[in-house]
């Protein structure tokens, strides 16, 4: 099955590409997705992820054509 990956902010300049589609198979998680996409790149702790545009835990499944997008922690503003 297909899914697009993105990447957003630093971790896009870590990836050197912004976006990709990858095919996986059936089964796979949000994690694996990015092992996938960055062979030999650990997975930040504190690394944000998105399926379809909506916040999920790195142990969630995807399907054929999700949009995986991950992010990095936002820090905060001034109090």
């Amino acid at each position: 099955m297909h899914v697009q990956v993105r990447f957003f902010a630093s971790l896009r300049e870590k990836a050197g590409f912004a976006e990709r589609r990858l095919e996986v198979p059936a089964g796979t998680t949000v994690a694996e997705v990015w092992a996938q996409a960055l062979p030999g790149e650990p997975l930040p702790d504190n690394v944000l992820a998105a399926r379809n545009m909506e916040y999920v835990a790195l142990d969630s499944p995807v399907q054929e054509g999700d949009e995986v997008a991950f992010f990095p922690p936002v820090t905060g503003g001034e109090r």
